[in-house]
C-alpha cells in the first residue's frame, strides 16, 4: 500500500554513477522539432520489440542512465530522476514523487524511438494523415506506455525494489482533462492504432488547462469545479517553444496591389506546440499528439497601465489569449461564450494547418509543387468542430501562397475528409454569421463564394422546370441559411405579383444591404427579361393598351428573414469541402445517407461511406483486464490476439468448457472486488460482489436515456417493497446498478436526471427491506481511469438510447470485449455487436429506428396510450418516497403531446414496457450461471470486429490513401 511505502529518501537507493545535477535538466528541443537527448550522459538502449534489435542513442561516458531494460537498471534510472529531475523538495517523499520519477524514466524509453520516427517520416516523405479533434480523452499514460513497451513486469519489479508498488504509483497520475466522452476516447484509440500499425499519422488538439470540469456529487446534485490535472506538471509532454504560429481574429480584408486579399489589423495571438508521444505496441513507431496552447508575446503586457494601477487592463491581452485554452466546451449561452468557442475551433484549425503546410514545404525542399499537397497530406476532421480547416486552407493557399481559386479548391477538396458523429440537430453545428463575420471576415468571404458555387451546381443538376424541387434542394444544401440568395440564383425566383402596378421589386444589392427603397438597373433588367419570357408588353401578341403589363416580385424564399438568425451550417460546409464523408456505424451511415445528408448523397454518392468505430484492445482489455487477458491467451494458445483480434474467435469452441468457465468467473469476481473498493472510496456505499453489476456509464443526455434506466430501477424497487422478504428473494436477482457520466454544466434536464439518480440511491441504499437485493450508485467524476476498473467488472451494460439517435457508441464495444452482456436497442454499433456476438447473447428491446418518426407523430396526434406500469412508476416518483425534491419538470417531460421539453421526445414511455420485460429475461439468464458465463465468453469471442486496428486500416485504405511506414 502507498501508505506503507518507505519515504523516497530511503526507498530510492543512491545511484552509483548518477552524474551531476545538470544531467536531469529538460530535454532540449532541436530546430527540426525532435527531442535532443541530454548531453553529458551515456545513451541508453531500448529494445525494438518489432524486430528484437537494439536502438542505441548517443553515447557519453559521463553518466549512466539506462543501459538495459532489466529491473535493476530501471530502478536506477527512476532513482536518477528522483534526484535530478526534481519537482519536489528533496526532504519530501511520496507516491506522487515516485510517479513523476517513474514517468520520466519511461519517457526516456520513448525519446529515441520518438525522434527516430520523426526523422524517418521526414526522410521518406510518405503521405501522412493528420487527425484534428477538439477532444482527446487519453487516460493515464504510465501503464499504457510501459505496456506498449512490454516493460510492465520490469517496472513493477523496479518499483518493488524501491519500496513502491506499481499500481499505487500509477494511481497518482491524473487523467488528462482533454475530452469528455466517446468523441475524445475514439480519437485516442485511433492514435494508439495508428502507431501500432505503423501508419504515419499525427493528432492535433488543444491543451485545455482546466478541462471540461471535475464533477462533484453534492446534496443538490452535480456541481462543477475546474480540473487540476496540470497543477503538478505533465511529465508526458514537451513544450516546443520553437514551434509557434500566429492566429488572427477580427480585423478587416483589403485587396493589395498584387491582387491578393489581405487580412489586416485585429487581434493577434500565438499558438504554441506541446507534444505528447504516442507509442505503438510491439513496434518502434512512436507518433505524435500535438496540442496547442495560446498566449501573446511579453511585450503585449501593458507595463504602463500596470504601474498606473490598472492591473486588469495591463494583463488583458494575455488573458484574452490564454482563456482560449482554459476550458473544453465553454458555455455558449452568451455571445462571449459563442465567440470563445469559435476562437477555439479556429485556433485548432489555423495553427494545425500552418504546421502541416510548414512540414510539407520543408520536406518538399526545392521541388515544392502545391499540386503534390493532397498526395502528401490527409486531414481528417473529427466531427464538425474543425470545419474551419476548409476556408482556412483556402485562405492560406490563395492569400499567402498565391494560388488561384480553382487551384486552391482542388487541393482543399482532395485533402480534407469529414467524420460525422451525430444525427442530433443541435450537434450539427450552426454558427451565427454575424459573429463569424466579425471574428473571421476573410473566411466568411470564402464561405460565401463556396456557397454560391454550390448553389450554381445545384441549379445545374436539378434545373428550373420543377421550381419547388429546386427550392427544397437549395434549402437543404445551402451552407448559409437565411441569407439572401446571390443575384445569379435569385433571378430564378422572380414571380408574378398578385396586384398590378409599378415595378416595386427591390434590387438584390439593396436586399443584401437591408435597404428596401433602392432599385437597381440589374434588377429591372432581370424583371424585364422575365416579363419578355412570360409574354410582356413588347410581345407581338400584347394585349390592348388598356390592359396593364404583368408585374413581378422576388420570391420571399430568396430573401433574408429578419425574424430568424443568419447562420453558417458547418456540417454542410464539411460535406461540400471534403472528398469523403463517413458515418461511424452501419445504421448510422445509412441514416446519414438517407436522412441527414440525403440531398448531398444524391449529388455525390461516392463521397459517402461507413467506418464502424473500434476501440484499442491494448488499453481496453490487455492492460485494464490483465487477469482475463492471461486466460484468453492461455486458451487461445498465444497473445497474438492483442494485435489480431480475429483470433478471439478461437474462444468459441471452449465456451461450454467448465474449466474455462470457472477461470472466467474467478477473473470477473476479482475485478468486481476492485469495484467494491472503488465504490466505497468514492461514495461511501458498501455493495456486495455477489450481486450482478449492472452498469450504464456515458455522458448524461436525454437521448442516452439514463432516465429510462432509473425509472426501471424505481419500478423494480416498488415491486420489491410490495412483496414479502421471501418473495423478494425468489423474484429478484440481487443487483448493483451503477451510473457514471457528466451532465453538461448548462444542460438543466441532464442535471435533473443526475439529481434524481442520487436521490433514488439515497433512499434505496439505506432501506433494510431490500438490503443487498438492490443498490444504486452514481460514481462521481467518471473518466477513463474509472472506466478501466468498471468495465472489466461489469456483467450487464446498458446501451439504451432511442433507436436512430446514437451514431455508434464505443463503450458498448469495450464492455462486449471484456465479456459483459449488453442490454440495448437496435441503435448505433449495437446492431453490429448483436450480429457478431449472436442474437441470443444480447438482450434486445425497444422500438426500431424506422418506427421513430411515426411514433412521434402518433404522440403529437394524441393517439399514444401509455402502459399502466409507466403511469404507476411516475406516480410513485411524485409520491415523495425519494425525498422532498420536486420532480415535476422531469416527469413532465414524459407527458403531454407537444411543446418544448414535453411529449416524451425520446420515447421513454413507449419503450418502458419492453424494457422492464427484457430486464426480467436478464434476471432469468443470470440465475443460470453456466448459461450466463457462456454468453459472456461468446461476447468476447464475438468482438474481433470492434478493434480500432480494423477501423484505422479502413480509414488508411479508403479515405487517407496512406501506407504503413516500417522503421528500419
Amino acid at each position: 500500500m502507498a501508505t506503507a511505502s518507505p519515504p523516497l529518501a530511503t526507498a530510492f537507493r543512491p545511484l552509483a554513477a548518477a552524474g551531476g545535477a545538470g544531467g536531469g535538466g529538460a530535454h532540449a528541443v532541436g530546430a527540426a522539432g525532435r527531442v535532443a537527448p541530454r548531453r553529458g550522459r551515456r545513451g541508453f538502449v531500448v529494445r525494438s520489440v518489432a524486430s528484437d534489435r537494439e536502438v542505441r542513442g548517443p553515447a557519453s561516458t559521463e553518466e549512466a542512465v539506462l543501459t538495459s531494460i532489466d529491473s535493476s537498471a530501471i530502478a536506477s534510472n527512476i532513482q536518477h530522476h528522483a534526484d535530478f529531475t526534481p519537482l519536489f523538495s528533496p526532504e519530501h517523499s511520496s507516491p506522487l514523487k515516485a510517479y513523476h520519477a517513474t514517468a520520466k524514466s519511461v519517457f526516456d524509453s520513448l525519446i529515441i524511438n520518438w525522434n527516430a520516427t520523426y526523422d524517418y517520416y521526414n526522410k521518406v516523405n510518405a503521405k501522412q494523415a493528420y487527425y484534428l479533434s477538439m477532444e482527446f480523452l487519453q487516460g493515464r499514460a504510465l501503464t499504457n506506455a510501459i505496456g506498449n513497451l512490454e516493460l510492465t513486469g520490469q517496472y513493477a519489479e523496479a518499483l518493488k525494489q524501491l519500496g513502491q508498488n506499481l499500481e499505487d504509483v500509477a494511481s497518482q497520475e491524473p487523467d488528462p482533462a482533454l475530452g469528455n466522452g466517446g468523441l475524445g476516447r475514439l480519437a485516442s484509440c485511433f492514435l494508439d492504432s495508428m502507431a501500432t500499425l505503423n501508419y504515419p499519422a499525427w493528432g492535433y488538439g488543444l491543451r485545455y488547462r482546466y478541462g471540461l470540469f471535475k464533477q462533484i456529487i453534492a446534496k443538490d446534485g452535480q456541481e462543477e469545479v475546474a480540473e487540476n490535472w496540470l497543477e503538478m506538471g505533465n511529465p508526458w509532454e514537451i513544450v516546443r517553444n520553437d514551434v509557434s504560429y500566429p492566429v488572427k481574429f477580427y480585423g478587416k480584408v483589403v485587396e493589395g496591389t498584387d491582387g491578393r486579399k489581405h487580412w489586416i489589423g485585429g487581434e493577434n495571438i500565438k499558438a504554441v506546440a506541446h507534444d505528447v508521444p504516442i507509442p505503438g505496441y510491439k513496434t518502434k513507431t512512436t507518433n505524435n499528439l500535438r496540442l496547442w496552447s495560446t498566449t501573446v508575446p511579453s511585450q503585449n503586457f501593458d507595463l504602463g497601465a500596470f504601474n498606473a494601477g490598472d492591473h486588469a487592463k495591463a494583463n488583458e491581452a494575455h488573458l484574452n489569449a490564454e482563456k482560449i485554452c482554459h476550458v473544453l466546451y465553454p458555455g455558449d449561452e452568451s455571445s462571449e461564450g459563442k465567440i470563445l468557442r469559435l476562437k477555439q475551433q479556429y485556433t485548432l484549425c489555423s495553427a494545425s494547418l500552418q504546421d502541416i503546410i510548414s512540414r510539407f514545404e520543408s520536406r518538399a525542399g526545392d521541388s515544392l509543387n502545391w499540386e503534390d499537397f493532397p498526395s502528401k497530406v490527409a486531414v481528417q476532421m473529427n466531427d464538425t468542430h474543425p470545419t474551419l480547416c476548409i476556408p482556412e486552407l483556402m485562405r492560406i493557399l490563395m492569400d499567402i501562397k498565391g494560388l488561384s481559386w480553382n487551384e486552391a479548391w482542388s487541393i482543399t477538396e482532395r485533402t480534407v475528409a469529414y467524420t460525422n458523429h451525430t444525427v442530433l440537430p443541435e450537434a450539427l453545428e450552426k454558427w451565427s454569421l454575424d459573429i463569424m463575420q466579425k471574428l473571421l471576415p476573410r473566411h466568411v468571404e470564402i464561405i460565401e463564394t463556396i456557397d454560391e458555387k454550390l448553389m450554381n451546381n445545384i441549379v445545374s443538376k436539378y434545373g428550373t422546370a420543377d421550381i419547388s424541387l429546386l427550392k427544397q434542394k437549395l434549402k437543404d444544401m445551402r451552407i448559409l441559411d437565411n441569407v439572401d440568395l446571390p443575384a445569379s440564383v435569385a433571378k430564378l425566383f422572380i414571380k408574378p405579383k398578385e396586384k398590378t402596378g409599378k415595378l416595386l421589386v427591390q434590387s438584390l444589392e439593396s436586399i443584401a444591404e437591408g435597404d428596401e427603397k433602392t432599385e437597381s438597373q440589374e434588377e429591372e433588367n432581370i424583371l424585364s427579361e422575365t416579363a419578355e419570357k412570360k409574354g410582356g408588353s413588347d410581345s407581338e401578341e400584347a394585349p390592348d393598351a388598356e390592359k396593364e403589363d404583368p408585374v413581378y416580385e422576388l420570391d420571399p424564399f430568396a430573401k433574408y428573414d429578419p425574424q430568424l438568425p443568419r447562420v453558417v451550417r458547418m456540417a454542410n460546409l464539411c460535406v461540400v469541402g471534403g472528398h469523403s464523408v463517413n458515418g461511424v456505424a452501419e445504421i448510422h451511415s445509412e441514416i446519414v445517407k438517407q436522412d441527414v445528408f440525403n440531398s448531398f448523397y444524391e449529388m455525390w454518392p461516392t463521397k459517402f461511406q461507413n467506418k464502424t468505430n473500434g476501440v484499442t484492445p491494448r488499453r481496453w482489455i490487455r492492460f485494464c483486464n490483465p487477469e482475463l487477458s492471461a486466460i484468453i491467451s492461455k486458451w487461445i494458445g498465444s497473445d497474438d490476439w492483442i494485435l489480431n483480434t480475429d483470433k478471439l474467435a478461437g474462444l468459441k469452441k471452449f465456451a461450454d468448457d467448465e474449466d474455462l468457465q470457472s477461470e472466467w468467473r474467478t477473473a470477473k469476481r476479482n475485478n468486481k472486488m476492485k469495484v467494491v473498493s472503488l465504490i466505497r472510496d468514492k461514495t461511501g456505499y458498501v455493495v456486495s460482489p455477489d450481486a450482478m453489476f449492472d452498469v450504464q456509464v456515458k455522458r448524461i443526455h436525454e437521448y442516452k436515456r439514463q432516465l429510462l434506466n432509473i425509472l426501471g430501477i424505481v419500478y423494480r424497487y416498488k415491486k420489491m417493497k410490495e412483496m414479502s422478504a421471501k418473495d423478494r428473494i425468489k423474484s429478484f436477482v440481487p443487483r448493483v446498478c451503477i451510473f457514471g457520466g457528466k451532465a453538461f454544466a448548462t444542460y438543466v434536464q441532464a442535471k435533473r436526471i443526475v439529481k434524481f439518480i442520487t436521490d433514488v440511491a439515497a433512499t434505496v441504499n439505506y432501506d433494510p427491506d431490500v438490503g443487498d437485493l438492490l443498490k444504486v450508485v452514481f460514481v462521481p467524476d467518471y473518466n477513463v481511469s474509472v472506466a478501466e476498473k468498471l468495465i472489466p467488472a461489469s456483467e450487464l451494460s446498458q446501451h439504451i438510447s432511442t433507436a436512430g439517435m446514437e451514431a455508434s457508441g464505443t463503450s458498448n464495444m469495450k464492455f462486449a470485449m471484456n465479456g459483459c452482456i449488453l442490454i440495448g436497442t437496435l441503435d448505433g454499433a449495437n446492431v453490429e455487436i448483436r450480429e457478431e456476438v449472436g442474437e441470443e447473447n444480447f438482450f434486445l428491446f425497444g422500438a426500431h429506428a424506422p418506427e421513430i418518426a411515426g411514433l412521434r407523430q402518433e404522440r403529437a396526434e394524441g393517439k399514444f396510450v401509455p402502459d399502466p406500469r409507466f403511469e404507476e412508476v411516475k406516480e410513485y416518483v411524485r409520491s415523495g418516497v425519494f425525498g422532498t425534491s420536486n420532480y415535476d419538470e422531469l416527469m413532465g417531460s414524459l407527458e403531454g403531446n407537444e411543446g418544448y421539453g414535453r411529449a416524451d421526445y425520446f420515447l421513454v414511455g413507449k419503450d418502458f414496457p419492453s424494457y422492464i420485460e427484457c430486464q426480467q429475461k436478464v434476471d432469468e439468464a443470470y440465475r443460470d450461471q453456466k448459461l450466463w458465463t457462456r454468453m459472456s465468453i461468446l461476447n468476447t469471442a464475438g468482438s474481433p470486429k470492434f478493434s480500432s486496428d480494423r477501423t484505422i486500416h479502413e480509414y488508411a485504405k479508403d479515405i487517407w490513401d496512406i501506407s504503413p511506414v516500417i522503421m528500419p
